[in-house]
């Protein structure tokens, strides 16, 4: 008779059911490979704090040419759009109508000269006889009388003379200041009539000014700097910065404008080569200070958060850590980092999206970097 079959025991039924499910588990997922970014590395530099606004460039002097005398406008001496020196002549009007009032004036100054001399003549010669009792006080008197009345007629004359001889002078229009001319307003042949007839209008350019204006609230931090002394310009082209000039602050309102809520401020720049032009608009931007060793990363490293701007720092192991920062001004392609980041930590220029804190990075210089 066969032995009777052993029955397996709980405990080897249950090893080998463990064993079959180990065999049938998959097996683990491969590690996450590194994303590559491109990063940079924070840099320290000195960089300036300013105030940005739009100016618009102002000459220093501007001259509207009118006739001090009316009469008919025999030439024009002038070009239009031509640089001209103080005293050059710009027109000339027909003088000989004022040489003729000049050659009166002096005719008459010769008869009252005549007159004034033999009143005096004559007032000489009463006071010598009045000494010997010859006259009558009554007629010295009148002799007196009639030499002051010679006097003030010469000198009346002598006046309508000098004041022919400016309206003479008048006849030739010359430029009062160092200037560029615009276009002529009247030709020659024309009627032009004293002190309303508008010739030509001169500006000079050399130098010239840049007229802005800041907000009231920047006012006392401008004042201070001013007072200090560590004040500066400069203005460019918008649209081209890389043409710029420097120059100095001239001038600060003395009010607030209740209009607008801002203040008008003035700076001058040298202009001999004509980079500014009267009447453009340019970047002026208002320099208060030097910042020295300012923290700087380039702009497309900021990202923006709930809490404010943050950025991806890539440590020593090449995790990516999130670092929320706060920023100062734009300098250029870079932004100043004012806290919670070092020079010469890296940062992450291109490739933030879908990174966390911790993950693995392969980092990769900027093109904008050495």
């Amino acid at each position: 008779m066969p032995p009777p079959m052993k029955t397996p025991s709980l405990l080897s039924l249950l090893a080998v059911v463990l064993l079959v499910s180990a065999c049938h588990r998959p097996a683990p997922a491969p590690p996450r490979a590194a994303r590559p970014v491109e990063v940079a590395v924070a840099e320290t530099r000195d960089v300036p704090l300013y105030i940005d606004e739009i100016g618009r460039c102002v000459p220093v002097a501007r001259v509207m040419i009118q006739p001090q005398v009316s009469g008919i406008l025999l030439s024009a001496n002038v070009t239009d759009g031509t640089d001209v020196k103080k005293g050059d002549l710009l027109f000339t009007i027909d003088p000989r109508p004022f040489q003729a009032t000049l050659d009166s004036a002096k005719s008459k100054l010769g008869e009252v000269q005549a007159k004034a001399a033999y009143d005096l003549s004559q007032l000489q010669r009463n006071q010598k006889l009045s000494d010997r009792n010859v006259v009558s006080p009554q007629d010295l008197d009148n002799a007196r009388t009639l030499e002051l009345s010679s006097q003030a007629s010469l000198l009346g004359a002598q006046a309508n003379v000098e004041s022919a001889a400016i309206n003479l002078d008048y006849c030739s229009i010359r430029s009062p200041i160092d200037g560029r001319t615009g276009h002529r307003l009247v030709d020659p042949g024309n009627l032009v009539n004293a002190n309303s007839t508008n010739l030509i209008e001169i500006q000079c350019q050399t130098p010239i000014y840049a007229d802005f204006s800041i907000p009231e609230d920047q006012l006392p931090e401008v004042r201070e700097r001013l007072a200090a002394g560590t004040l500066s310009v400069v203005a460019s082209y918008p649209q081209d910065p890389s043409k710029s000039r420097e120059g100095k602050l001239v001038f600060l309102d003395s009010g607030v404008s209740t209009g607008t809520g801002t203040v008008l401020l003035r700076a001058l720049f040298e202009n001999d080569d004509r980079l500014f032009w009267p009447g453009q608009f340019v970047q002026v931007r208002l320099i208060l200070e030097s910042l020295k060793d300012a923290v700087l990363v380039p702009r497309e490293a900021l990202q923006a958060g709930a809490d404010g701007p943050y950025l991806f720092v890539v440590g020593p192991d090449n995790s990516v850590s999130v670092r929320e920062i706060k920023t100062g001004q734009r300098q250029g392609d870079s932004v100043v980092v004012t806290d919670a980041l070092a020079a010469g930590e890296t940062v992450v220029v291109t490739g933030q999206l879908g990174l966390s804190e911790g993950m693995a990075v392969k980092p990769v210089t900027s093109p904008s970097q050495p």
